[in-house]
């Protein structure tokens, strides 16, 4: 590209354009042809530094930024802010749409789909509020897509009171409106919600769609109902052609017949799949670490190097946690090692917890606290809890006492000077007291809680109301 190229060439040579290096001489050339005063060519280069740049992060984004900022303000029209904001991290997309696009443009339904995508990854409920009264002060609140990215946002930041009032307002619903409601269900932990969710669905016009599917095997796994997941799966076979082709699908088959207690089955799907990924092989380990099967997690790495899958952190979490209930030390270590030295993986939180649950329940509760303190990083409560467990299982009291106090969030303050934190920890180290018989501290922390006015959650029964489930079915069954 050392000759000037003719002027449209330059345009559909973005389209052939393989990484940035290219894209910025093919922008040299459009700059000399004098192509950047038409909006849809520089939208056009706009989303390809964008593209480069979630490929290879060599500074696409920042190129892009640099082309509109430079952009005269004649082609600075809607189109091009939404080509900025389409394709901006969430942070930078609130940014471009406040500083920005609302100064030399008027935002339209796009716009504000994209702006309250950002809103729901960032889980900014304050300012996706505000995006919603401006939708509703400028009468866009009717458009569909638009309709549904807002019932998503609610959904996703909790507020499922405000996204069913917005669904129920809804004057047409499409299969991802019906998702996006369902998904919010499956989020906040209500699944029977869900699949009753689902039961409307199947009497609308709207049509259930691969990702409805998986949305329903969620549900069904959280609820660990294996005669209602059954009845899902045969939705499965009844809609969507060779299931087990798509590793989305046969990987929430497996996940759901592991949790609803049937790992003969999930093995059976698992060795069927025709493709399987390393989300597919984590949530197989994942399904061994569930049902005790700790030394086939272990042997899983070795099968998944032959398929040529990497495993990543997810993979890691499972097999950690397969070798912390079957008790096999020498062998969770030993992939501990292998994370970094073997597979480059960096150790997360829930694997330096892995390790400590590890060695606590063999009853190497001196070793495990070593190793709390030889952490690179500041360990969070999860990992304390860990240890304290394996203290009062281990009749480790004296060590157990500092780590409940560190819990609590003191280290020299009397208890009744103790800051507000969870119940469980005060809970933990109350039992871990009276697990060794000294009531005089079971007392004290019991006394502390109540002045405070933290009480104990109480328990809650997964049985299942036969009523409920038929009442799913019939809605599920088609």
């Amino acid at each position: 590209m050392l000759q000037l190229l003719p002027r449209m060439r330059c345009v559909a040579l973005l389209e052939l354009s393989s990484n940035i290096y290219q894209t910025k001489q093919i922008h040299a050339q459009m700059i000399t042809n004098a192509l950047l005063r038409d909006t849809l060519n520089v939208a056009k280069l706009i989303e390809k530094y964008r593209t480069d740049s979630q490929e290879s992060c060599e500074g696409g984004a920042t190129y892009s930024r640099f082309l509109f900022r430079h952009a005269t303000e004649e082609i600075k029209d809607t189109s091009l802010c939404n080509v900025m904001l389409k394709y901006a991290s969430p942070e930078e997309s609130l940014r471009f749409f406040a500083d920005e696009m609302m100064r030399v443009a008027t935002p339209d339904y796009a716009s504000y789909a994209y702006v309250f995508r950002s809103c729901a990854q960032l889980r900014a409920v304050r300012e996706g509020k505000q995006v919603h009264a401006r939708t509703l002060k400028e009468g866009l609140d009717s458009q569909l897509a638009l309709a549904t990215t807002c019932v998503h946002f609610y959904a996703l930041c909790r507020d499922m009171k405000a996204a069913r009032k917005l669904f129920d307002k809804m004057t047409e619903r499409s299969s991802v409106s019906w998702n996006a409601m369902i998904t919010g269900h499956c989020v906040n932990g209500l699944a029977k919600e869900a699949l009753l969710l689902f039961k409307g669905m199947a009497y609308s016009e709207a049509r259930p769609t691969e990702r409805t599917t998986l949305l329903l095997l969620s549900a069904c796994s959280q609820l660990g109902d294996l005669a209602l997941g059954a009845t899902v799966h045969s939705l499965v076979l009844k809609t969507i052609q060779a299931p087990l082709d798509c590793p989305f699908i046969g990987t929430g088959l497996v996940e759901m017949y592991s949790k609803c207690g049937s790992l003969e089955n999930a093995s059976e799907l698992f060795g069927a799949m025709k493709q399987r990924n390393v989300i597919t092989w984590s949530t197989m380990a994942a399904a061994f670490a569930i049902h005790g099967e700790g030394k086939v997690v272990v042997e899983l790495i070795n099968l998944m190097e032959k398929e040529g899958i990497v495993p990543n952190a997810i993979t890691f979490t499972s097999l950690l946690s397969a070798c912390c209930h079957a008790g096999l030390v020498e062998e969770g270590l030993h992939l501990f090692d292998e994370m970094q030295s073997r597979f480059n993986v960096v150790p997360r939180m829930q694997h330096y917890g892995c390790i400590v649950d590890l060695l606590g329940r063999a009853g190497m509760v001196e070793e495990a606290h070593e190793f709390i303190k030889n952490m690179p990083v500041k360990p969070d409560a999860v990992v304390w809890r860990a240890l304290l467990g394996a203290c009062k299982i281990h009749g480790e009291a004296e060590l157990g006492s500092k780590i409940g106090k560190i819990l609590i969030g003191h280290k020299q303050l009397p208890v009744e000077s103790m800051p507000v934190t969870a119940c469980e920890d005060f809970i933990a180290l109350s039992n871990m007291y009276a697990s060794s018989e000294r009531w005089e501290e079971v007392h004290t922390i019991r006394t502390a809680m109540k002045k405070k006015g933290i009480q104990n959650k109480p328990g809650r029964s997964s049985v299942q109301n036969v009523q409920t489930r038929l009442k799913m079915q019939t809605g599920i069954a088609m």
